[in-house]
């Protein structure tokens, strides 16, 4: 588009597409198998035979049956009511970078010739696979200034739960155990807490002050309290309400000091590929989620990688196995004594880590750098246009900080104006083809809050199309507000009369399809 264009007539696809498993017609097959010829059951045996009796299972797989018509119509009509999130405009996933991904990446990731490996083969058939993850750790080591990587944490919580394995094999190996405590703060990612407390840490949160920058005060004081019970501190930076902390070196200086570690969880690193590295910063372990910053489709603990990186002197201690190059053949180590052992199996999902490097290399230096560039003036072009709306305001607004690669908007004023606030501003913006943003990580410390995240891959068009349709939804909201608290009108999606029963694992269900028929008419029904 050579203009930014609101789609004031979109309607969203809503087939009122049925479960899977009530298309199935026992007998139905999409394919059809051919019987083990008797020569070969005569050589090997039955293959339920090489199981033991306490993992058969003792009824058929429940699979639906269905023809491959059908199975693939299905999955079309669900494809079609997601707004194809791809490719629309959704720089809404605050703090989690949800970008275009590639066609030439996923291209590579499914030829035959990658895409049919498996990791148990020989080391010696999977030199290619083994080389592009030694040197996309390369990659990585320049980019953060760690000394070793790996690649086994599928995700970012996996990635903070290593971190905090590592440290504790560290802490254990100089017989420091009464280590026992890590500090974070409100605005990190809510794993740099859950994951420690997995892994039987006491939390301490660090609180902002007046300027959003978590308190270098408040700091001191948890440092002094917890004295040589301290392990180490975990923190995002920026943060999720897009303030980079000025005093990121002291906060290092300081645990360092009582012979903490520091990590710096760098999830979504859009803002300073190139720029700063967590070693200059003082930091001894990071990660990156390549799914989220390096353009391969994002996922969490599944098809996805919180590539977790180390100084030197930790790296003994890393999951195993790791990548090596002996300067002849790439290999696994499993030779690592002092690993604190594995948190997923094998050594990570190689898909990703293809697309990863591909798009890493399809960039170079001065690309990922451009990307940074980019993603800082779309986030703050963008604030400039969303701050003239009527009711939309910031969190810490004037503290004199540049916001990085995203926002913590609030519609707390439009809220208090109109009754309006932001779980409505949200569905509405269904009604313009404008997938769901992100809010907040709760509890809700800024009030109705809006996080966005328009990194390099929006244009300018994309960026004023979004600012348009949050634009009409808050005038909708001052002179006609029950048009925004009805909403969605034209979305594939619904809204509950009774939000808390969510709450409630009876009360879930697979599809809206099946939330209704498993709760009746109290529920809205399509519009």
């Amino acid at each position: 588009m050579s203009k930014a264009y609101l789609r004031k007539n979109f309607h969203e696809a809503c087939w009122d597409e049925p479960m899977i498993y009530e298309l199935s017609t026992p007998g139905t097959r999409g394919i059809l198998t051919p019987e083990v010829e008797d020569e070969i059951v005569a050589l090997v045996g039955e293959a339920s035979d090489l199981l033991p009796q306490n993992v058969q299972r003792k009824s058929p797989l429940l699979l639906p049956e269905v023809d491959q018509k059908h199975v693939l119509a299905h999955y079309i009509h669900l494809t079609q009511e997601t707004m194809g999130s791809n490719v629309s405009n959704d720089l809404s996933e605050g703090t989690c970078t949800m970008k275009y991904n590639p066609r030439l990446c996923e291209t590579l990731a499914l030829n035959e010739n990658f895409a049919y490996v498996h990791p148990d083969q020989d080391v010696d058939t999977i030199q290619g696979v083994l080389e592009i993850y030694y040197k996309f750790e390369h990659i990585m080591k320049e980019i953060s200034g760690m000394d070793k990587f790996s690649f086994q944490p599928g995700g970012g919580n996996q990635a903070v739960y290593c971190a905090a394995s590592v440290l504790r094999a560290y802490h254990n190996s100089r017989k420091d155990y009464k280590r026992d405590t890590i500090i974070t703060t409100i605005f990190s990612h809510p794993c740099d807490a859950a994951a420690p407390a997995t892994a039987g840490y006491k939390v301490i949160t660090l609180y902002p002050d007046e300027r959003g920058v978590p308190d270098y005060e408040a700091l001191k004081k948890a440092v002094e309290e917890t004295g040589d019970h301290l392990a180490g501190i975990f923190m995002t930076n920026p943060e999720d309400i897009g303030i980079y902390n000025p005093n990121i070196d002291k906060f290092a200086e300081l645990v360092h000091s009582v012979g903490g570690l520091c990590y710096y969880d760098q999830a979504n690193a859009n803002a300073f590929l190139g720029v700063v590295r967590a070693r200059e910063a003082g930091f001894d372990m990071c990660h990156f989620n390549i799914h989220k910053t390096f353009g391969t489709p994002h996922g969490g603990e599944g098809p996805a990688c919180g590539a977790f990186g180390c100084r030197e002197f930790l790296t003994k201690f890393l999951p195993k196995p790791t990548v090596e190059f002996n300067g002849e053949k790439y290999y696994l180590n499993y030779d690592m004594p002092d690993s604190f052992g594995k948190v997923r199996e094998y050594f990570g999902v190689a898909g990703v880590i293809l697309k990863a490097y591909s798009w890493a290399m399809m960039h170079g230096v001065e690309g990922m750098k451009e990307c940074a560039a980019i993603s800082v003036l779309n986030n703050n072009y963008l604030e400039k246009l969303l701050l003239s709306i009527k009711g939309c305001g910031e969190a810490f607004l004037g503290n004199g900080i540049k916001r990085q690669e995203q926002c913590r908007y609030s519609w707390e004023e439009l809220y208090n104006d109109t009754g309006v606030g932001t779980n409505d501003i949200n569905k509405r913006i269904n009604d313009y083809g404008i997938p769901w943003y992100w809010a907040s990580h709760h509890p809700w410390v800024i009030p109705e809050p809006m996080t966005l995240e328009p990194c390099e891959t929006y244009s300018k068009c994309d960026l004023e199309e979004y600012y348009q349709a949050l634009k009409q939804a808050a005038e909708e909201a001052y002179t006609n507000p029950e048009v925004v608290l009805t909403a969605p009108h034209k979305s594939a999606s619904h809204d509950l009369a009774n939000p808390e029963d969510l709450d409630d694992p009876t009360k879930w269900a697979i599809t809206w399809r099946a939330f209704l028929k498993k709760h009746g008419d109290q529920y809205t029904k399509v519009k």
